[in-house]
């Protein structure tokens, strides 16, 4: 088969050892003779892989041992109801930046169970730029964003100070280069795009957050009974954790220091090639351009067809923009390598030797 460069926003492409790992194990798993797929999530050795992946994270964030790490279900969007449903107690208010479209679906889960203070948004400007210079009052109960957009293209790449409880949904861009975790009070990704297969969602939790938590919630939506029961209150995603293991072992082989370097050197080729090629032009501001998700549109709107045929006869796989935006979108995860980068910037200047 020909190879395909994958740019998709997510299920998104992997290390190629985990695919390898997740292979030999659907054949026989750990030596059990049974199938990763059929194993109980019980066995010692299933045990085992839960316990790594668990601690994988610990280790490539540097976590102090104030923090507790769980594999949840329901993706990150879940987590946009068990935030407030936990931590937003009567006669309080959560603080929350609306930087994008799962930004504004979090906002709106959240005020279904209390007071919601949208302390900035750049919806007015079609979340093509980062709010900045706002305040956070110290009386929120806690203060809520989103690290990466990854249908919009920005992202943060410095979080607020404040004494507040400090919440992120890291989904697109965690383990993507350094920062301090010890500065949060609690981390959430679905594990689909940097980390993993879909499936499971990584939570990240202080354990002084978790003492404020509300007991009077459902058992399934009560962080401390998963923590509790170390993500293994009911039946866990096994597929997914076991390729997040794989993943967390080959990010960990690398380092976040270099994990940095080797997104940055992609993203700067290809935001390079769409400031140089006057096909293309970028839609977020500069300063807040993620290097995860790369947006573009063409200047020529009726090429845009055209131009992700050519993609696909190219064997560019994912380019086109989320439904909700249109345009075009590079997603350039962790697991990408800068050879695919390229091929879609050679693909690029040769439509544009074709259409000048």
């Amino acid at each position: 088969m020909s190879k395909i460069h994958n740019f998709s926003a997510g299920p998104a492409i992997l290390p190629q050892s985990a695919i390898d790992a997740s292979v030999e194990a659907l054949q026989n798993f750990s030596g059990t003779g049974l199938s990763l797929i059929e194993v109980s999530h019980r066995s010692k050795e299933y045990e085992a892989v839960v316990a790594e992946a668990v601690q994988l994270v610990k280790d490539i964030l540097n976590l102090s041992a104030d923090y507790e790490v769980v594999f949840l279900q329901g993706g990150a969007s879940l987590q946009f109801d068990m935030i407030p449903m936990n931590f937003l107690p009567a006669g309080k208010t959560a603080g929350y930046v609306n930087t994008g479209v799962w930004a504004g679906r979090a906002v709106k889960e959240a005020k279904m169970f209390g007071d919601v203070n949208v302390l900035a948004s750049s919806e007015d400007k079609n979340y093509s730029y980062i709010p900045k210079d706002y305040a956070i009052p110290e009386d929120l109960a806690y203060f809520h964003c989103t690290s990466n957009n990854t249908i919009y293209g920005t992202e943060l790449f410095s979080f607020p100070k404040t004494n507040v409880p400090l919440i992120c949904d890291m989904s697109s861009d965690i383990f993507s280069r350094p920062f301090d975790a010890n500065q949060f009070d609690m981390i959430y990704a679905g594990a689909q795009k940097n980390m993993g297969p879909a499936g499971t969602t990584l939570v990240i939790i202080k354990k002084s957050l978790l003492e404020k938590a509300n007991a009077k919630v459902p058992t399934m939506l009560n962080y401390k009974v998963h923590i509790d029961n170390g993500s293994m209150y009911n039946t866990p995603s096994v597929f997914a954790i076991f390729v997040c293991m794989h993943t967390l072992r080959w990010i960990k082989s690398m380092g976040l220091e270099a994990m940095e370097v080797r997104n940055k050197a992609k993203a700067d080729l290809l935001y390079t090639e769409i400031d140089r090629n006057p096909l293309f032009v970028g839609t977020v501001a500069a300063e807040d351009r993620s290097r995860m998700n790369v947006n573009f549109v063409l200047t020529n709107k009726d090429l845009e067809e055209s131009f992700l045929k050519y993609c696909k006869e190219k064997n560019l796989s994912g380019l086109k923009g989320h439904r909700s935006v249109g345009g075009l979108r590079a997603s350039l995860y962790n697991a990408l390598p800068i050879e695919s980068v390229q091929a879609l910037v050679d693909a690029m200047q040769e439509f544009e030797k074709a259409n000048s």
